[in-house]
């Protein structure tokens, strides 16, 4: 098990109505099935999962702020908030934790707007319109770079 191997999994606005929007961008699979599925992919993984989800701006940003003695990595969905909120992308920088931005839909080929990422350039990598199983590229890259800063040590 790793020593640093803590992920936050952090869903932000609509990300819970999973299952009611539309399954040609965000697949079939509900909210529920998708946390379970994920807390799988993250115990495969040797990584330890613990989930947080909002609707709530303010909300997500104050979890982002306490997250340093919570967490040793973050994997981020913000929504729609990817595309415009710069409150959680100070709210991330204050994090200071390694983070992986993931989006279920292929953001770069749906509407202009949604191809901004204000939060892009804070995050190791950005995984993009591979479904649930994004998750766990996202996951393996953060284990990637906990495995690599424990080594650097």
């Amino acid at each position: 098990m790793l020593a640093r191997n803590r992920i936050e999994v952090v869903h932000g606005v609509n990300l819970d109505q999973l299952g009611r929007r539309d399954p040609t961008h965000y697949g079939p699979l509900t909210f529920d099935e998708l946390e379970r599925l994920v807390d799988e992919q993250a115990r495969e993984l040797d990584l330890k999962a613990r989930f947080f989800q909002t609707n709530h701006e303010g909300e997500l940003v104050e979890h982002l702020h306490n997250l340093q003695e919570q967490a040793d990595g973050i994997l981020l969905n913000p929504g729609a908030w990817t595309h415009y909120s710069y409150a959680i992308r100070d709210a991330l920088e204050i994090a200071a934790l390694p983070a992986v931005e993931v989006h279920l839909s292929d953001v770069g080929s749906r509407e202009e707007f949604r191809r901004v990422s204000v939060i892009r350039d804070l995050c190791l990598t950005t995984v993009s319109g591979l479904g649930p199983d994004g998750y766990r590229v996202a996951l393996e890259r953060l284990r990637d770079e906990l495995a690599e800063e424990a080594v650097e040590r």
